[in-house]
């Protein structure tokens, strides 16, 4: 697969990319009960709709334990896709500062 490079300046070639078709993603990743467990331990996030197997199952909403919120974000990198057909270049580094009104519409 050839690999297309944009600058990360060049606002034109990247404007022109946009579509409104999700693309492809890595191989599927299973969120399990000890990857919720692992999450809640670095986080500190110990609330019981994660971690509590059993009380999840009797008094949430959903049936059982689901996911952080914040642990879907977490995963997103690992949901890239392996072979990128786009190559971003002319920067030293980028920083993530924030997701503008993100939010969690469905459990996990």
């Amino acid at each position: 697969m050839a690999v297309q490079e944009i600058r990360f300046d060049d606002v034109a070639a990247l404007d022109a990319l946009k579509t409104d078709e999700w693309g492809e993603w890595s191989d599927p990743f299973e969120i399990t009960q000890d990857v919720i467990q692992a999450f809640a331990e670095l986080s500190g996030d110990h609330q019981w709709i994660h971690v509590d197997v059993e009380r999840a199952k009797k008094e949430s909403p959903f049936g059982g334990p689901i996911a952080h919120g914040f642990l879907t974000l977490a995963i997103l990198p690992r949901l890239a896709r392996k072979e990128r057909a786009l190559q971003i270049t002319g920067y030293r580094n980028a920083v993530n500062y924030g997701s503008d009104g993100l939010r969690f519409l469905a459990p996990v």
